[in-house]
């Protein structure tokens, strides 16, 4: 079979403005990037289709294929005569080069030109990296020349959006040389990667342009002598900032392979952010289209949590249907099989890992009270056996699992899936949410331990109280809270795999993002800041003299 990268070559891209046409889009509404970009730019929007969204099981080294599925599903619903678009994140160079690889789907099932999509695209993580640093620069300037607003402590750090575990923490040295009246002096400082950054979380927020500027203001760059917070805005660095991202705001449209129209903007990563594509891209699709297929990062303790938990809270919107994304061999490791023998019928294993896909599926069903759907991306080596007994899993639980072939057969192969999504959007529900916005920050953090991951609560260290206590102190309340955490398990701990029992997270750090609106609760061992592996995918992509790319996917 031909890689990802040679599917998407050899695909016939449509002129982007004729897949304008299908949203009914007129030129006036794009600024063009070439022939198959662009951005929208619509003036006003009013969402009113039904809101598809699309999770998955905790990944594993197997791969789960949730935004294969996403498009799969898009141009399923196409093929049904549906007028739908596409919602989707943008990817990050970090897991590009990294270990995940690209996030434009996979086989036939892509969004399109991938390399472009995968690589620069638009330049929006660009420009969030030079906002992002910016600020940095005038924090540093602000201190240099005589530190008026009497900055004790920095809290707000550098980003790129490149996998770098060397600069997760630094010396930062700021050297006066000649200038009168200025003093040079060292500070720790750090790295975070772009799509964990504060500046993504507000941009992915933002409503538009004046609540971008006004988010950008709020961010915390860190406390004065008297430990009141120091705000973008009191450096005058929101103006700058917010010019920086007027462009980036915009939504990208592109395609699938199958023509689908496909908005894909903003990246935060699920693990270590909100993990949601933009709410002004959600918006846009929500207008545009009478079904809207949207997803979010990782497994559904993270991604579809804070979707449904912190993003419909502040966009007021909500699913109508909520897939959730799995594969015999994944729940197979979730069982303890060995990733070797994963090709062997193994249905001991597979009982052991089902579990995992359970607790999502309740955790949708009977915490957000949403109609659920289970997609099982097909390999050719699922036994019948196999088969029979992920369906009568879910069947059991109550909901309708659908085994897809959207890798190797696009839309055609998301059919089935789509008939099935389509029925239970029909269903009324109404969306309840797994903690009470205005409950302490505690006890957020420990309801959403014991209502989605199944655990027993957390434990906090000191220096976490202690803010939890400071935040709380000034009024600030009422924020949801992001818990930072491995994508692997539903605890903390990523070698707790399945539905386990009995733990409590640790949560180490308490992070206010002032700009974002929200509270992050860093748990366990996870990083800000990613690291390659020992075999990155960069080692694999190459490009010849006629500009041919291999390697990525």
């Amino acid at each position: 079979m031909l890689s990802d990268i040679e599917i998407a070559e050899s695909c016939k891209m449509q002129d982007i403005r004729k897949i304008a046409e299908k949203l009914n889009l007129k030129e006036d509404d794009l600024e063009l990037y070439g022939k198959y970009k662009a951005k929208i730019d619509l003036k006003k929007v009013a969402p009113n289709s039904k809101l598809i969204l699309v999770t998955a099981i905790n990944p594993t080294a197997s791969g789960e294929g949730k935004t294969t599925v996403s498009i799969g599903l898009a141009d399923g619903i196409q093929k049904l005569g549906k007028k739908v678009c596409l919602a989707l994140r943008e990817p990050s160079l970090g897991p590009v080069f990294g270990i995940k690889g690209g996030a434009a789907g996979g086989g036939y099932a892509q969004v399109v030109p991938m390399a472009d999509i995968n690589l620069h695209f638009t330049g929006d993580l660009h420009a969030i990296t030079a906002a992002n640093n910016l600020l940095c620069a005038m924090i540093d300037n602000h201190i240099l020349r005589g530190n008026q607003l009497k900055i004790k402590q920095v809290y707000f750090r550098r980003c790129m959006d490149m996998n770098d575990r060397a600069l997760r923490n630094i010396t930062l040295h700021s050297s006066a040389g000649n200038m009168k009246g200025c003093q040079s002096y060292d500070r720790e400082e750090g790295f975070e990667i772009t799509a964990a950054s504060e500046v993504m979380a507000v941009l992915c927020l933002a409503t538009d342009l004046k609540d971008l500027k006004r988010r950008i203001g709020e961010i915390v760059v860190g406390v004065d002598e008297d430990g009141g917070f120091v705000r973008a805005k009191q450096l005058k660095a929101d103006g700058a900032m917010t010019t920086l991202l007027k462009d980036a705001i915009k939504p990208n449209l592109v395609q699938t392979l199958e023509g689908t129209p496909a908005i894909v903007h903003g990246g935060p990563f699920a693990n270590i952010a909100h993990g949601c594509n933009s709410i002004r891209a959600t918006y846009t699709a929500m207008t545009l289209s009478d079904y809207t297929v949207t997803e979010a990062g990782f497994g559904a303790d993270l991604g579809a949590e804070k979707f449904l938990d912190t993003k419909c809270r502040i966009a007021n919107i909500q699913p109508d249907c909520v897939v959730v994304v799995a594969t015999v061999k994944a729940l197979k490791l979730h069982g303890g099989a060995d990733k070797a023998e994963l090709c062997k019928e193994d249905l001991t294993a597979l009982k052991a890992g089902l579990p995992n896909l359970l607790k999502h599926v309740e955790n949708m069903k009977n915490v957000y009270k949403k109609p659920v759907v289970v997609a099982m991306n097909r390999f050719a080596t699922d036994t019948k056996a196999e088969i029979d007994a992920v369906l009568n899993a879910c069947a059991e639980s109550g909901a309708n699992a659908v085994f897809t072939d959207v890798f190797l057969k696009g839309g055609d192969g998301g059919v089935e899936l789509a008939k099935a999504v389509l029925k239970e959007c029909e269903k009324h529900s109404e969306l309840h949410y797994s903690y009470n916005l205005n409950d302490g920050i505690i006890k957020k953090i420990e309801d959403i331990v014991k209502n989605i991951y199944g655990g027993d609560g957390a434990d906090f260290s000191e220096d976490a109280l202690a803010k939890i206590k400071n935040i709380e102190s000034r009024g600030i309340c009422g924020l949801p809270v992001i818990i930072a955490k491995t994508q692997y398990s539903l605890s903390d701990d990523a070698k707790k795999l399945a539905a386990p029992k009995g733990f409590k997270i640790y949560v180490r750090d308490i992070i206010y993002k002032g700009g974002a609106g929200f509270i992050v609760a860093v748990a366990g061992e996870i990083m800000l800041m990613p690291g390659l592996s020992k075999v990155p995918c960069a080692e694999h992509i190459d490009i010849n003299e006629d500009g041919v790319i291999t390697g990525l996917s």
